[in-house]
């Protein structure tokens, strides 16, 4: 008698979006907050990707495009676009490769995760390619991951409104003095 057959995750991710029935502006409210750390990252020249374990087609791409965010993002990875999700670091991988320029050696590379996976992703990519990873951990849920006491350069921000405040005071610093952050700056 064969085993029976597992439906992989992502078949049923994939089925649950066919059969949603709600468009994204009524199932979602964008964060305003985020937006704002949007613009100034942009303004600052910082290119930026999306690395989501959520699908696009059907989904993610919705999202961007009905909250007019695809503008901020020169790269984005949803799930079908790599063999394996996180915490695997393919997906920041895949993300980095598709910035549209080389990622060089005084870039500083920020990670911004909710998530503990997350959190592992951007330590996997940051041994992948034997280089530091900043990771931010947004929300508790990803904080939670500083409890290991493995990663000694993970940044905490508890909100959307904590993390726009840390980036206006990076970028404030970076104005007031090239020293802080003299580089350009890739975050994903």
């Amino acid at each position: 008698m064969a085993a029976p057959h597992k439906t992989p995750k992502l078949l049923v991710h994939r089925a649950i979006h066919r059969v949603r029935r709600k468009s994204v502006e009524e199932m979602l409210v964008p964060c305003e907050t985020l937006r704002s750390v949007l613009e100034r990252l942009r303004a600052n020249g910082v290119l930026l990707a999306v690395v989501s374990n959520g699908l696009g087609r059907g989904y993610g791409h919705d999202v961007l495009e009905a909250f007019d965010l695809k503008k901020y993002f020169s790269a984005c990875v949803f799930r079908e676009d790599v063999s394996r999700g996180k915490p695997w670091p393919d997906s920041i991988l895949a993300a980095l490769a598709g910035l549209g320029r080389d990622v060089r050696a005084r870039d500083v590379i920020w990670y911004v995760g909710d998530q503990r996976k997350d959190i592992d992703a951007a330590m996997a990519a940051a041994d992948s390619l034997a280089r530091p990873i900043v990771p931010i951990a947004l929300g508790p849920r990803a904080a939670l991951r500083a409890v290991d006491g493995d990663c000694p350069n993970l940044q905490i921000a508890w909100s959307a409104h904590e993390l726009e405040r840390i980036t206006a005071e990076i970028f404030e610093a970076r104005e007031e003095s090239a020293m802080l952050v003299p580089y350009p700056v890739v975050s994903i």
